[in-house]
């Protein structure tokens, strides 16, 4: 019997690197504060971890995606922000 897949943090970060790799023009107009950005990433997160998953993803999962996809959206920010 398979395992029910459980949305964490450590399950979906792979996930969320590829959307933020995949999708560099969304995350740049996201730090230009660009109409659309953050709704394209979430979207593309939560399709993301829901294919994972191999099922919908419950209300309070999707907020977990979408607080890990800011996270992710963050550390980008810091990078780039902080010292070279």
């Amino acid at each position: 019997m398979a395992e029910a897949f459980s949305v964490t943090n450590d399950a979906i970060d792979p996930s969320l690197a590829d959307v933020v790799k995949g999708n560099q023009d969304k995350v740049a107009g996201w730090m230009k504060g660009e109409p659309g950005a953050w709704g394209f990433l979430a979207g593309q997160a939560v399709i993301a971890v829901r294919g994972q998953a191999g099922r919908d993803l419950a209300d309070m999962e999707r907020r977990l995606v979408w607080s890990r996809m800011w996270w992710w959206l963050e550390q980008v920010r810091a990078r780039l922000d902080g010292p070279i």
